[in-house]
């Protein structure tokens, strides 16, 4: 038997995505924008779990070099750590806050480490005439010192021509859908190939 043989199980295995959405300020659209993106993801043989940070009780205040978390930190990262590390892939739906992205998230994203390593992530971002595209660029760089790999296109939601209308929908649903497929398209090859690559040569980050 040789090794392509042995490949198709894991290759065919629905790829696991974790959406993560990065708000947690009072009146946030990222729920519905997270509940869009769901929604034009069906179809593409995604197993998807939704991570709400706001849902996510992390202090801000994090153990140094060596030490141990908290209690409640502990008990939250027991809760949440397990389902990062058993994606595949990631999804972040975040705002742009001052022309960067929401603290929450960033707190969220570094009482994690190892889970990021060599898996890619994708992002869904909305907000204003720059659709928080200044917060996608910021957390590309977050992302690489973390050793993932972010997936070139990405989908954005501006204000007021594409963001999301009373019924939930882009208002320009169109090229929000096809940018979406495209984002998907790159974070499933890129899932994939890194999953096979990470079972064959466990990434030593």
């Amino acid at each position: 038997m040789t090794v392509s043989e042995t490949r198709p199980a894991a290759d065919e295995a629905p790829l696991r995505v974790a959406v993560i959405v990065g708000s947690v300020r009072e009146g946030r659209q990222g729920p519905a924008v997270a509940d869009w993106f769901l929604r034009t993801a069906e179809g593409h043989g995604l197993d998807l779990d939704v991570i709400d940070v706001a849902e996510v009780d992390l202090p801000l205040v994090m153990p140094g070099w060596g030490g141990s978390a908290s209690p409640e930190a502990a008990a939250a990262l027991a809760r949440v750590s397990p389902r990062v590390e058993r994606a595949d892939a990631f999804v972040i739906v975040t705002p742009e806050y001052n022309h960067s992205f929401p603290a929450a998230l960033k707190n969220f994203i570094d009482w994690h480490h190892p889970q990021w390593q060599a898996k890619p992530v994708g992002f869904v971002s909305y907000g204003g005439l720059g659709g928080g595209l200044r917060a996608v660029e910021q957390l590309r760089l977050v992302f690489a010192e973390l050793h993932a790999t972010t997936v070139r296109d990405s989908v954005s939601l501006h204000g007021p021509w594409s963001g999301l209308g009373q019924d939930g929908e882009p208002l320009d649903a169109t090229v929000c859908a096809g940018a979406a497929k495209g984002m998907l398209g790159q974070l499933a090859w890129w899932g994939r190939a890194l999953r096979t690559a990470r079972a064959e040569h466990p990434y030593q980050g």
